[in-house]
């Protein structure tokens, strides 16, 4: 069984300057390795100290970048000039500022989505790629877990999220949501942003969620406004715009890690990805969820990076 690898600090931390933006990079392991890009997701969430630690310090050259407005860009929380097509933008001017050919990606949930759209934009750009509880951006995946998909296995906690808000914004609950918490009325804002942070950890946590260790608001609030920005603005993407443009990126060896039991982005998800790309390699774990951790899901994705590594180099 494979484990994460011992904790280790980056050796070199620098910020994109673009569009009003501060965007947080970082670099850790060998600085002659295999380049390999961490996409975080969200949208908002931020990178982690542990997430150097899926790759062999002394094999991989490991990046990652917190993205526009999340962890520690600045302006934290900010929805200006926040997009997928900026976000995409900041990979390619990473990769320029640090002189890199072709790197791995690994990115999970959004990230994976992330990946995938960076991939099909600049697929001469990607050596391969290592996705984890994927997500694809369509209506579909949206509907399900803010419609009428995980509700019927959270009622009590779907009540909870849809309560917080006046009647008013129950018929589209993603765009009330929205205008709650980039408006001006701050109690309704500050309810509302602890009311989607709740309903998410919830889903993604499942048995292991306590609602009384909930993070601070000034921590919730601005991931919560930029997870709420792009879904409300159906991530800035067409409809089913990644699945029809998988044709472009089916050379590129991938490798997908997804939990039986994810509830955040259904197993079917991957499946249908796998699909779309025939070559890829797919891994369902049976005891996992959504989150990147336990002794199952870290064991996949560690063994994944090792082999995209000797697979690659």
């Amino acid at each position: 069984m494979k484990t994460l690898y011992p904790p280790i600090e980056p050796h070199h931390t620098f910020h994109l300057e673009a569009d009003g933006h501060r965007v947080y990079c970082e670099e850790s392991g060998h600085t002659e390795g295999l380049p390999v890009l961490f996409l975080h997701g969200g949208p908002g969430s931020g990178c982690r100290p542990d997430h150097r630690r899926f790759f062999d310090p002394g094999r991989f050259r490991i990046i990652l970048l917190d993205q526009r407005g999340a962890g520690c860009s600045e302006p934290s929380g900010e929805l200006r000039h926040n997009d997928t097509w900026k976000l995409l933008e900041d990979l390619e001017a990473l990769r320029k500022t640090l002189e890199i050919n072709r790197w791995v990606l690994f990115g999970g949930s959004w990230g994976a989505a992330l990946s995938l759209l960076y991939a099909q934009r600049h697929p001469e750009r990607v050596l391969g790629m290592i996705l984890r509880g994927v997500f694809l951006a369509r209506q579909y995946d949206l509907d399900w877990f803010i419609k009428d998909g995980v509700r019927r296995i959270y009622p009590d906690r779907w009540h909870e999220l849809v309560t917080s808000l006046p009647v008013t914004g129950w018929n589209d609950v993603v765009q009330g949501m929205y205008k709650a918490v980039t408006g001006s009325n701050e109690a309704l804002q500050h309810r509302v942003a602890m009311a989607w942070n709740r309903w998410g950890s919830a889903v993604t946590l499942g048995p292991d969620f306590d609602p009384r260790s909930q993070p601070d608001l000034e921590e919730i609030l601005p991931k919560v406004k930029i997870e709420l920005h792009y879904a409300a603005h159906r991530y800035f993407l067409q409809e089913n715009q990644i699945l029809q443009n998988c044709f472009r990126i089916r050379a590129i060896p991938c490798s997908i890690v997804h939990g039986r039991g994810d509830l955040v982005c259904p197993v079917e998800a991957a499946f249908t990805l796998k699909r779309h790309l025939p070559g890829a390699e797919l891994r369902i774990l049976e005891n996992s969820g959504h989150i990147a951790t336990g002794e199952e899901m870290i064991d996949a994705l560690v063994d994944a990076t090792g082999r995209m590594g000797e697979r690659v180099s």
